[in-house]
């Protein structure tokens, strides 16, 4: 794993750039920013993907695997954190003494000079991002935006506008959100997890003090969330003259969420400055009500009328890869969601089962990261028997990671106390087979993961319109 260097001066030209993984999802944003600003761009990613192809629709070459030449003509490397440092374009910029930058710093590089606002959290952060710069272009302010997801409604994940806004979802995972000028700051949350950089919750918590610390016009926080809460607090101590707006359920919050209606799309009501407002959004899911007080309590800040803020989101289509609908299958629902984390997960369930009804809720869950799946293996199980009907475990993907001894899907499977409820199939092949036999017409299938378990939804496509009649058990 390739982290970012803090202390690295950026250089005042980058010349041809070449994105080491282009295909992630914010590798791909950033290499289309430069692209769109004339810049020569190539890049390289283990697979083909959607995201690859969009790029090559741009006229950006992109090379699948990975060798030393796709480096030759380049003047700057940009990598993702994902990369392993014997990666030969790596090591070959190495050899030539070329500029390496993190992708959070080529972003750095990107957005210097410009108003910044950064959405920062454990969890809601390219939902929350879409929203806002969704909500910005209704009333033609047209930001400019770097997100971690595709949003819906712009075909992008990362576009340049013509306003003075430059919204950017900020990862807390590998510290680079600490990087950005920022003018004005959303942490949606804040919860356990990347402790394999922190070392600590301690640490995770100051690092976002810090990042709270860096907004020079507003801070908004969750008044929901207990860590939230403790830096609003310590702002205060501070002296910090810098606003600062709350949203949430909880009483005292700025932007208080008043009532949430969650069968099917969510509708809302806020309470704001004594008056209340009401709006809804084309996606379902309780804790896509409270991501958009937060973007409301943000529009706010920006002087935005509170009414105005509301009907902003109207219509609010979601990004992709959080509960996306990916059809039918001989009438069973198949979704996809990014969740990786035990609350995310539980969120994700609970919008499964505000949806399906009287069906059943179906997971495949792929563990992200090793050193996740050894520390919150029994949490991963719990969530899933609370949640899900039945769920099928896949092994692994570690991502940035070395393999952890004794680490693999079989250790969450293990965890559930019911075991009838849950199958550990570390064969995409076997695992499709198998939720075929289990999934009947009117059942929600969805994937979890922020790895690359949304490929097996074909497989259990054709698994589930292959299977006879009599293959559907009760």
């Amino acid at each position: 794993m390739i982290k970012p260097d803090p202390s690295l001066a950026l250089p005042e030209t980058l010349g041809r750039l070449h994105f080491v993984g282009i295909g992630g999802s914010g590798m791909s944003g950033i290499a289309r920013m430069f692209f769109a600003r004339g810049y020569t761009v190539t890049g390289s990613d283990r697979s083909d993907s959607a995201a690859v192809q969009a790029l090559r629709d741009l006229g950006i070459t992109v090379h699948i695997g990975h060798h030393a030449r796709y480096a030759e003509q380049a003047d700057t490397l940009v990598v993702t954190g994902a990369l392993w440092a014997d990666n030969p374009e790596y090591q070959e910029a190495l050899r030539r003494g070329l500029p390496v930058l993190h992708r959070s710093q080529a972003l750095k590089w990107l957005v210097r000079g410009e108003r910044l606002v950064a959405v920062a959290g454990a969890h809601g952060k390219s939902t929350s991002t879409g929203m806002l710069v969704s909500a910005l272009r209704s009333r033609d302010l047209d930001p400019s935006f770097v997100n971690g997801a595709v949003i819906q409604g712009t075909g992008t994940s990362a576009d340049w506008g013509a306003g003075d806004l430059f919204v950017v979802e900020a990862d807390e995972s590998d510290g680079s959100f600490l990087l950005y000028d920022v003018a004005v700051a959303l942490i949606t949350n804040i919860d356990t997890d990347h402790l394999d950089h922190y070392g600590d919750e301690a640490s995770l918590e100051g690092a976002f003090e810090t990042f709270a610390a860096g907004a020079r016009e507003l801070l908004v926080l969750s008044a929901d969330d207990p860590a939230t809460r403790r830096l609003a607090e310590r702002r205060l101590d501070a002296g910090s003259t810098v606003p600062v707006l709350t949203f949430g359920e909880s009483p005292d919050a700025d932007v208080r969420l008043m009532a949430i209606a969650e069968s099917g799309p969510i509708w809302y009501r806020l309470a704001i400055d004594g008056e209340e407002f009401s709006g809804e959004l084309a996606i379902p899911g309780r804790h896509n009500a409270l991501n958009a007080a937060g973007v409301v309590a943000v529009l706010v800040g920006l002087g935005i009328a509170p009414g105005d803020a509301v009907g902003a989101l109207d219509g609010f289509a979601g990004t992709q890869r959080r509960f996306e609908a990916h059809g039918l299958a001989d009438g069973v629902l198949l979704y996809d969601d990014y969740a990786h984390h035990p609350t995310e997960v539980a969120a994700a369930l609970q919008t499964a089962r505000s949806v399906v009804g009287d069906g059943r809720v179906i997971a495949i869950h792929q563990p992200h990261l090793y050193s996740r799946t050894k520390a919150m293996a029994s949490k991963f199980a719990e969530v899933y028997e609370r949640g899900a009907d039945h769920t099928v475990v896949l092994d692994v993907y570690g991502a940035r990671e070395d393999p952890i001894p004794g680490v693999t899907g079989a250790l969450v499977a293990e965890r559930f106390v019911d075991a009838s409820l849950v199958d550990y199939r570390p064969d995409w092949h076997q695992a499709a087979n198998r939720i075929a036999e289990i999934a009947r017409p009117g059942d929600i299938v969805m994937t979890l993961s922020c790895g690359d378990v949304y490929r097996i939804i074909p497989h259990v496509r054709s698994a589930i319109e292959a299977r006879e009649p009599r293959a559907v058990r009760p």
